[in-house]
């Protein structure tokens, strides 16, 4: 490989983290350790269980999609 191609693999990486990074943060409050986070996830899964269809048609949601990130463990993204 060039130095030039190893520059831009580097940069790309470091991108990549910080993406990752910024989508993992998007929707949790700040501050939460890692089984904060956990308990957020599973308290906020429980509570798209229960919306109506009226309440998930005013989110955006299908039933589907609700209950598809409803059943999720709340160890996954």
């Amino acid at each position: 490989m060039s130095g030039i191609s190893d520059v831009r693999l580097t940069l790309y990486a470091q991108e990549l983290v910080e993406k990752q990074d910024a989508k993992v943060r998007l929707n949790t409050p700040k501050g939460l350790s890692v089984w904060g986070l956990f308990q957020h996830r599973r308290t906020t899964r429980r509570a798209l269980l229960g919306l109506t269809d009226d309440q998930l048609r005013d989110i955006g949601l299908s039933y589907e999609q609700a209950r598809r990130e409803g059943l999720k463990p709340f160890w996954r993204e």
